[in-house]
């Protein structure tokens, strides 16, 4: 596994970052949006957010007098893509199971 990807694994890990990841996930939103409802101040999520934006899984933009957050697609997509090797692993492996099932039974 490359750093960068096992950085993003290890940077979801913490508990705040990953419901902040999650919250990001429906659209864009504001460090006092994001902030609603967690348990950590304000200054706290924009520390979490600065981590994520590091690993490449979120970007901000100006907008207004405000910095809008929303999820990386790029980042999102490593993340994505390591994760689909898994699955495409655990299909073929249940695809040979059926086969053989199949056969088994065929006889």
């Amino acid at each position: 596994m490359n750093t960068n990807l096992q950085f993003k694994l290890q940077v979801l890990g913490d508990p705040t970052r990953m419901a902040i990841f999650e919250r990001l996930a429906r659209g864009p939103l504001a460090v006092v949006d994001i902030a609603d409802g967690l348990p950590v101040t304000r200054p706290a999520v924009s520390q979490h957010l600065k981590v994520l934006k590091d690993a490449g899984l979120v970007t901000n933009e100006r907008a207004a007098n405000r910095n809008l957050y929303q999820l990386n697609p790029a980042g999102v997509a490593a993340l994505r893509d390591y994760l689909d090797r898994f699955w495409q692993q655990s299909l073929q492996a249940f695809k040979k199971a059926a086969e053989k099932s199949f056969k088994e039974k065929s006889r």
